[in-house]
């Protein structure tokens, strides 16, 4: 919970308040059993009016002084739950922002989705009932303690049972209720992440006809997570009525013992006597189940914060340089040396000494076999990995030393995936250059062969684009993405395959559009269709991580067996 101490530092003002008003609801709270004492045993016995009405209306005032305070202090504990919450959501999304793929792969997609949301609600509810409970619950406590010791320590004495005995029980639930609590939160990202995969892939679903199977194994990871929080929930649910029959046979007992000492020692109890200690354990025991319902809480909101703190405290592996470099006097130089890279947990690298160099107005294309590695390597030039051998150089400095928003600046990288964020056509090409003018941002979609469908689109470069760009077809999601990055004007441009799912015709098009938008830059593609690269500088062909060939298309075709087998499964020999 050190996380979320860190936060409240920010609402001290609004903690003194809260520990002010909830003193005032104490005080509301012990000083009627006293009028009430007062009334009982003077006022009504002497049919004093003025006196009913006097110690009344200071009971009603109480009342009234009470209510203004309780409702300040849950307004004033809902202001700071919330700010904390929001607080922690902030960070822990900004958090993420930086974080490599590889932290995102420990942590999964959907395990950062409910620590963001449904672990950071649990913590605002525990902070929430912790603030108006935890610090009122004390003090009426003990101030209710003193109070009954100096009405009666005889009747008073009953507490030296009844409190240990809630103690236990509480402990005992408490043992069992922790590793319950950590167990649901795990089972809640299984529930995100099987329901995530299910909305990612519903066409594979249906297309195959495997509605029913993925309903039952849904069913049975839903099912497991009813029986845990079940356990749970049976548990907790026992601290009400335990503690509520532990209360009764306290107050029965008060009695008892009053009645007792009244017949067989002549020890004279009033009415308002016996009602105001039996009104004082009261109040101390209903402290006591409210510091239950917050120790009942603690456990699930204690692994909510704990998880959210792995996240807040979870180093990226890719970090910006104490002393960041650059070079202004290259422009769109890229090379790898001796570059290998193994990820995290396998066995063998997925890259292996890889070593070329790319300068502005060449492009460079790297083709090979599916899992083969091609992807990796452009995922290393804009740091989305990092390399665990060699160098990787922009501009003649290794990337490593670059602070990476100057480093992706640089850059125009067009994923193998192409992502559209919800917005307009318009707000996703921005995402390459906030800057960019409407007219460059036209210049960029006509490039990427992109303007005849936009314009056919009701609001143009105004229409909107759902999540993921859903309404739009794989062809237009490429292009957008293609312009997204042209837009920028970056030094080098990669494509991680990204014409894949274009016809020949616009594939060729956009080609040529960009041989003139690229003149002056570094073109990196990575591709499956012979015809996108023939005309690349220069080709990679990579089998099983390794280079097995460099050059032109004419030179591989001489020298590269791995190249010539590609390109006869795709081309006619008057094609090649």
């Amino acid at each position: 919970m050190k996380v979320v101490f860190k936060e409240l530092k920010a609402y001290v003002k609004e903690l003194i308040l809260i520990v002010l008003t909830v003193l005032g609801t104490t005080l509301s709270a012990l000083g009627l059993p006293l009028l009430l004492s007062r009334l009982i045993d003077q006022a009504i016995p002497n049919k004093d009016m003025a006196m009913v009405f006097r110690v009344g209306g200071f009971m009603i005032a109480l009342v009234i002084f009470g209510l203004f305070c309780g409702v300040v202090t849950s307004r004033l504990s809902a202001t700071v739950s919330m700010g904390v919450g929001r607080s922690l959501r902030s960070k822990l999304f900004s958090k993420v922002q930086y974080f490599s793929q590889q932290e995102i792969d420990k942590f999964s997609a959907s395990s950062l989705i409910t620590r963001t949301n449904n672990d950071i609600s649990q913590v605002q509810v525990f902070l929430n009932q912790c603030l108006r409970i935890a610090v009122q619950a004390p003090i009426m406590c003990i101030c209710g303690v003193v109070l009954a010791i100096s009405s009666s320590p005889q009747l008073s004495g009953v507490l030296v049972i009844s409190i240990p005995l809630m103690a236990v029980v509480l402990v005992a639930i408490a043992k069992i209720a922790v590793p319950l609590s950590t167990k649901i939160q795990t089972k809640i990202d299984r529930i995100n992440l099987v329901m995530r995969e299910k909305l990612t892939g519903v066409r594979v679903i249906r297309a195959f006809g495997t509605v029913d199977f993925e309903t039952e194994k849904f069913d049975k990871i839903n099912r497991d997570y009813r029986k845990t929080n079940k356990k749970l929930q049976r548990t907790t649910n026992l601290v009400m009525p335990v503690l509520i029959v532990v209360l009764s046979l306290t107050a029965a007992m008060v009695m008892l013992m009053a009645a007792n000492q009244s017949l067989n020692k002549g020890m004279d109890y009033t009415i308002g006597e016996v009602m105001a200690i039996i009104q004082y354990i009261m109040q101390i025991m209903m402290a006591v189940i409210m510091l239950t319902l917050v120790f009942v809480m603690l456990p699930r909101a204690s692994t909510a914060a704990n998880r959210a703190k792995e996240v807040l405290e979870s180093e990226p592996s890719i970090k910006n340089p104490e002393n960041p470099k650059d070079n202004t006097s290259k422009r769109g130089y890229l090379t790898f040396k001796n570059v290998s890279f193994t990820y995290p947990g396998a066995d063998k690298p997925a890259i292996k000494n890889l070593s070329f160099e790319a300068k502005p107005g060449e492009t460079t294309a790297i083709i090979g076999g599916t899992g083969m590695g091609k992807s990796t390597i452009v995922n290393l030039i804009p740091r989305l990995y990092d390399c665990t051998e060699g160098q990787v150089l922009v501009d003649g400095v290794d990337v490593r030393d670059y602070d990476m928003k100057t480093l992706r600046e640089k850059i125009g990288f067009v994923p193998q995936k192409a992502v559209l964020f919800r917005g307009t056509i318009d707000s996703n090409i921005q995402f390459g250059d906030r800057n960019a003018s409407e007219e460059r941002i036209e210049e960029a979609v006509k490039i990427a062969q992109s303007y005849d469908f936009v314009m056919k689109k009701e609001g143009a470069f105004s229409a909107p684009v759902s999540q993921g760009g859903t309404n739009c077809s794989g062809g237009q999601r490429q292009r957008l993405a293609i312009a997204r990055a042209v837009v920028r004007k970056p030094e080098i441009y990669v494509f991680d395959d990204s014409f894949s799912a274009l016809d020949f015709k616009t594939d060729k098009s956009l080609r040529q559009a960009l041989s003139k938008e690229t003149e002056d830059a570094t073109v990196v593609i990575v591709a499956q269709r012979i015809s996108t690269i023939m005309e690349a500088d220069r080709i990679i062909v990579v089998e099983n991580g390794e280079v097995a060939g460099m050059g032109t298309h004419q030179e591989l075709l001489k020298s590269c067996d791995v190249y010539k087998e590609i390109v006869e499964s795709q081309l006619s020999k008057e094609e090649r």
